[in-house]
Protein backbone atom coordinates (compact mmCIF):
# COMPACT_ATOMS: atom_id res chain seq x y z
CA UNK A 1 0.00 0.00 0.00
CA UNK A 2 2.58 1.95 0.99
CA UNK A 3 5.01 1.63 -2.17
CA UNK A 4 1.51 1.93 -4.48
CA UNK A 5 1.02 5.43 -2.61
CA UNK A 6 4.26 6.74 -3.58
CA UNK A 7 3.89 6.16 -6.84
CA UNK A 8 0.11 7.52 -7.37
CA UNK A 9 1.55 10.64 -5.71
CA UNK A 10 4.41 11.66 -8.11
CA UNK A 11 1.60 12.50 -10.74
CA UNK A 12 -0.22 15.76 -10.19
CA UNK A 13 -3.22 16.52 -11.84
CA UNK A 14 -4.01 20.08 -12.41
CA UNK A 15 -7.14 21.31 -11.34
CA UNK A 16 -7.66 24.39 -13.67
CA UNK A 17 -11.75 25.17 -12.64
CA UNK A 18 -13.21 28.43 -11.87
CA UNK A 19 -15.36 27.31 -8.98
CA UNK A 20 -15.18 24.78 -5.96
CA UNK A 21 -18.55 23.07 -7.51
CA UNK A 22 -16.43 22.47 -11.06
CA UNK A 23 -13.63 20.90 -8.78
CA UNK A 24 -15.73 18.85 -6.34
CA UNK A 25 -17.78 17.91 -9.49
CA UNK A 26 -14.57 16.79 -10.91
CA UNK A 27 -13.06 14.68 -8.23
CA UNK A 28 -16.29 12.72 -7.46
CA UNK A 29 -14.69 9.91 -10.30
CA UNK A 30 -12.16 9.04 -8.21
CA UNK A 31 -14.02 7.77 -5.50
CA UNK A 32 -11.89 7.04 -2.45
CA UNK A 33 -9.08 7.60 -3.94
CA UNK A 34 -6.88 10.71 -3.28
CA UNK A 35 -4.50 11.72 -6.35
CA UNK A 36 -2.55 14.81 -5.71
CA UNK A 37 -4.20 17.68 -6.96
CA UNK A 38 -2.67 21.35 -8.32
CA UNK A 39 -4.35 24.28 -7.35
CA UNK A 40 -3.53 27.23 -9.65
CA UNK A 41 -4.25 30.91 -9.62
CA UNK A 42 -7.86 30.58 -11.11
CA UNK A 43 -9.03 28.50 -8.50
CA UNK A 44 -7.76 29.84 -5.90
CA UNK A 45 -8.49 33.72 -6.85
CA UNK A 46 -12.38 32.88 -7.16
CA UNK A 47 -12.41 30.69 -4.66
CA UNK A 48 -9.58 31.70 -1.96
CA UNK A 49 -8.08 29.90 1.00
CA UNK A 50 -11.13 27.50 1.66
CA UNK A 51 -10.79 25.70 -1.50
CA UNK A 52 -7.07 24.54 0.15
CA UNK A 53 -8.80 23.58 3.47
CA UNK A 54 -12.21 22.02 1.68
CA UNK A 55 -9.69 19.31 0.07
CA UNK A 56 -6.86 19.28 2.59
CA UNK A 57 -10.22 18.20 4.93
CA UNK A 58 -11.04 15.29 2.25
CA UNK A 59 -7.32 13.90 2.31
CA UNK A 60 -5.96 15.50 -1.18
CA UNK A 61 -2.22 16.36 -1.10
CA UNK A 62 -2.04 19.87 -2.31
CA UNK A 63 0.13 21.95 -4.20
CA UNK A 64 -0.37 25.59 -4.63
CA UNK A 65 0.57 26.52 -7.43
CA UNK A 66 0.77 30.60 -7.45
CA UNK A 67 3.83 31.40 -8.89
CA UNK A 68 5.15 34.15 -6.21
CA UNK A 69 7.29 37.16 -7.23
CA UNK A 70 7.33 40.49 -5.14
CA UNK A 71 10.04 41.63 -3.42
CA UNK A 72 11.62 39.48 -0.63
CA UNK A 73 9.56 40.82 2.48
CA UNK A 74 6.45 40.50 0.62
CA UNK A 75 6.99 37.11 -0.47
CA UNK A 76 8.42 36.34 2.90
CA UNK A 77 5.19 37.44 4.54
CA UNK A 78 2.71 35.41 1.97
CA UNK A 79 4.29 32.37 2.37
CA UNK A 80 3.91 32.76 6.41
CA UNK A 81 0.43 32.85 5.55
CA UNK A 82 0.44 30.00 2.98
CA UNK A 83 1.71 27.52 5.36
CA UNK A 84 -0.81 27.77 7.62
CA UNK A 85 -3.10 26.36 5.36
CA UNK A 86 -0.86 22.86 5.50
CA UNK A 87 -0.42 22.88 2.24
CA UNK A 88 2.29 19.84 0.64
CA UNK A 89 3.96 22.02 -2.07
CA UNK A 90 4.43 25.50 -3.42
CA UNK A 91 6.34 27.77 -5.62
CA UNK A 92 7.62 31.01 -6.51
CA UNK A 93 9.31 32.55 -9.58
CA UNK A 94 13.29 31.95 -9.64
CA UNK A 95 13.82 35.16 -11.76
CA UNK A 96 12.60 36.84 -8.05
CA UNK A 97 16.53 36.58 -7.01
CA UNK A 98 17.93 34.17 -4.60
CA UNK A 99 17.07 36.74 -1.63
CA UNK A 100 13.69 36.59 -2.34
CA UNK A 101 13.85 33.12 -2.33
CA UNK A 102 15.87 32.94 0.64
CA UNK A 103 13.22 34.95 2.14
CA UNK A 104 9.93 32.80 0.57
CA UNK A 105 12.17 29.38 2.46
CA UNK A 106 12.24 31.42 5.72
CA UNK A 107 8.32 33.08 5.71
CA UNK A 108 7.42 29.08 4.99
CA UNK A 109 9.15 27.43 7.26
CA UNK A 110 6.59 26.86 10.55
CA UNK A 111 7.76 27.12 14.16
CA UNK A 112 8.30 23.78 14.76
CA UNK A 113 10.57 23.32 11.77
CA UNK A 114 8.02 21.57 8.81
CA UNK A 115 7.31 23.70 6.04
CA UNK A 116 5.75 22.32 2.77
CA UNK A 117 7.98 21.70 -0.43
CA UNK A 118 9.24 24.97 -2.56
CA UNK A 119 9.75 25.17 -5.85
CA UNK A 120 11.08 28.01 -7.89
CA UNK A 121 9.55 28.06 -11.29
CA UNK A 122 12.04 28.53 -14.29
CA UNK A 123 10.86 29.48 -17.35
CA UNK A 124 7.08 28.40 -18.29
CA UNK A 125 6.37 25.44 -20.70
CA UNK A 126 4.69 28.40 -23.07
CA UNK A 127 7.87 30.13 -23.33
CA UNK A 128 10.33 29.46 -26.36
CA UNK A 129 13.83 30.14 -26.14
CA UNK A 130 12.76 32.56 -29.12
CA UNK A 131 10.67 34.56 -27.82
CA UNK A 132 12.84 34.65 -24.04
CA UNK A 133 15.67 35.92 -26.35
CA UNK A 134 13.80 38.46 -27.93
CA UNK A 135 11.13 39.42 -25.78
CA UNK A 136 12.49 38.86 -22.18
CA UNK A 137 15.73 39.65 -23.64
CA UNK A 138 17.72 36.52 -22.22
CA UNK A 139 20.70 35.88 -24.59
CA UNK A 140 21.61 32.22 -23.01
CA UNK A 141 20.19 29.55 -24.50
CA UNK A 142 16.80 27.63 -22.66
CA UNK A 143 19.16 24.59 -21.02
CA UNK A 144 21.52 27.23 -19.67
CA UNK A 145 18.79 29.31 -18.07
CA UNK A 146 17.19 26.88 -16.34
CA UNK A 147 20.41 25.30 -14.94
CA UNK A 148 21.18 28.88 -13.71
CA UNK A 149 18.00 29.75 -11.93
CA UNK A 150 18.26 26.05 -10.70
CA UNK A 151 21.08 26.27 -9.01
CA UNK A 152 20.50 29.73 -7.97
CA UNK A 153 17.43 27.55 -6.25
CA UNK A 154 19.57 25.55 -4.79
CA UNK A 155 21.95 27.92 -3.23
CA UNK A 156 18.57 29.75 -1.93
CA UNK A 157 17.79 26.43 0.05
CA UNK A 158 15.44 25.54 -2.32
CA UNK A 159 13.70 21.76 -2.92
CA UNK A 160 13.85 21.98 -6.37
CA UNK A 161 12.31 23.70 -9.51
CA UNK A 162 9.39 23.72 -12.57
CA UNK A 163 10.81 23.22 -15.52
CA UNK A 164 9.99 21.94 -18.81
CA UNK A 165 10.95 18.00 -18.77
CA UNK A 166 13.20 18.77 -21.82
CA UNK A 167 15.34 20.63 -19.15
CA UNK A 168 15.19 17.52 -16.16
CA UNK A 169 18.21 16.36 -17.07
CA UNK A 170 20.26 19.34 -17.06
CA UNK A 171 18.85 20.44 -13.76
CA UNK A 172 19.92 16.86 -12.54
CA UNK A 173 23.49 16.83 -13.98
CA UNK A 174 23.77 21.07 -12.56
CA UNK A 175 22.17 20.27 -9.00
CA UNK A 176 21.99 16.72 -8.46
CA UNK A 177 20.06 13.87 -7.98
CA UNK A 178 18.33 14.54 -5.08
CA UNK A 179 17.04 18.25 -6.62
CA UNK A 180 13.55 17.74 -7.46
CA UNK A 181 12.10 18.30 -10.92
CA UNK A 182 8.39 18.96 -11.18
CA UNK A 183 7.32 19.07 -15.21
CA UNK A 184 4.45 20.35 -16.35
CA UNK A 185 3.96 20.22 -20.43
CA UNK A 186 3.65 16.56 -20.06
CA UNK A 187 0.53 15.44 -23.06
CA UNK A 188 -0.06 12.01 -24.19
CA UNK A 189 1.23 11.19 -27.75
CA UNK A 190 -2.04 11.56 -29.56
CA UNK A 191 -3.13 14.32 -27.76
CA UNK A 192 -2.79 18.09 -28.54
CA UNK A 193 -0.25 20.74 -27.01
CA UNK A 194 -2.68 23.55 -27.13
CA UNK A 195 -0.81 26.65 -25.90
CA UNK A 196 2.28 24.85 -24.71
CA UNK A 197 5.29 24.34 -26.54
CA UNK A 198 8.15 22.52 -24.49
CA UNK A 199 5.89 19.52 -23.59
CA UNK A 200 6.91 15.61 -23.92
CA UNK A 201 4.85 12.42 -22.92
CA UNK A 202 5.02 10.83 -19.36
CA UNK A 203 7.27 8.03 -20.38
CA UNK A 204 9.83 10.35 -21.80
CA UNK A 205 9.06 12.97 -18.72
CA UNK A 206 10.30 10.25 -16.44
CA UNK A 207 13.23 9.22 -18.42
CA UNK A 208 14.22 12.71 -19.06
CA UNK A 209 14.70 13.13 -15.39
CA UNK A 210 11.26 14.25 -13.81
CA UNK A 211 10.65 13.23 -10.26
CA UNK A 212 6.70 14.57 -10.48
CA UNK A 213 4.42 15.31 -13.67
CA UNK A 214 1.37 18.00 -13.28
CA UNK A 215 -1.41 17.22 -16.01
CA UNK A 216 -4.28 19.23 -16.67
CA UNK A 217 -6.18 18.71 -20.10
CA UNK A 218 -4.92 15.07 -21.15
CA UNK A 219 -7.02 14.09 -17.94
CA UNK A 220 -9.50 17.32 -16.81
CA UNK A 221 -10.78 17.28 -20.71
CA UNK A 222 -10.80 13.71 -21.03
CA UNK A 223 -14.33 11.52 -21.84
CA UNK A 224 -12.83 8.94 -18.72
CA UNK A 225 -10.53 11.01 -16.33
CA UNK A 226 -9.80 8.16 -13.78
CA UNK A 227 -8.92 6.15 -16.68
CA UNK A 228 -6.54 9.09 -18.31
CA UNK A 229 -5.07 9.53 -14.64
CA UNK A 230 -4.08 5.87 -14.42
CA UNK A 231 -2.57 5.94 -17.93
CA UNK A 232 -0.95 8.48 -16.98
CA UNK A 233 0.19 6.79 -13.98
CA UNK A 234 1.46 3.68 -15.44
CA UNK A 235 3.63 5.59 -18.50
CA UNK A 236 5.07 7.77 -15.87
CA UNK A 237 6.16 4.70 -13.45
CA UNK A 238 6.81 2.30 -16.36
CA UNK A 239 10.69 2.44 -15.38
CA UNK A 240 10.19 1.56 -11.96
Amino acid sequence: MKAKETIDRNVIIACDFSSAKQTCEFLKVFGEERPYLKIGMELFYAEGPEIVRQLKRKGFPIFLDLKLHDIPNTVKKTMSVLSKLEIDMCNLHAAGTIDMMKAALEGLTRPDGSRPILLAVTQLTSTSEERMQKELLISGQMEQVVARYAQNAQQAGLDGVVCSPLEAAIVKQSCGQKFLTVTPGVRFAESQSNDQIRITTPAKARSMGADYIVVGRPITASDNPREAYLRCVKEFNNNI
